[in-house]
């Protein structure tokens, strides 16, 4: 069974950054393509960044493009979220997904980590 822990996450103010990890068990991380997902309260869940398995191919939500990094260290099996330069509305739980395809869609997604909590405050 596939297993996805996220960690990092915590209340930071207006334009600190922060670093999300999201750490593998059950399956070798080289099999998957990794996403971050997040959902703020009241919405709808959205795609934040992806990577394919080796991280050479990456994708980001046009709303964290040039603020956040996805990337991925299969030796270690952990996936990691680098959001620098964060805003009030990138408040939200953070997510990480394991899945087959390289893909933006929250529903290719096979495997889910409980979420980490973001605060920004302003």
């Amino acid at each position: 069974q596939v297993q996805l822990a996220e960690s990092g996450g915590g209340l930071v103010q207006a334009g600190d950054s922060l670093s999300l990890s999201c750490a593998v068990s059950g399956d070798t991380l080289i099999t998957y393509n990794m996403g971050w997902f997040r959902q703020a309260p009241g919405k709808e869940r959205e795609f934040v960044a992806v990577a394919n398995w080796n991280g050479g191919y990456t994708s980001y939500a046009d709303s964290v493009k040039g603020r956040f990094t996805i990337s991925r260290d299969n030796a270690k099996n952990t996936v990691y979220l680098r959001m620098s330069s964060l805003k009030n509305e990138d408040t939200a739980v953070y997510y990480c997904a394991a899945g087959s395809t390289f893909s933006t869609a929250g529903e290719t997604f096979t495997y889910w980590g409980q979420g980490t909590q973001v605060t920004v405050s302003s």
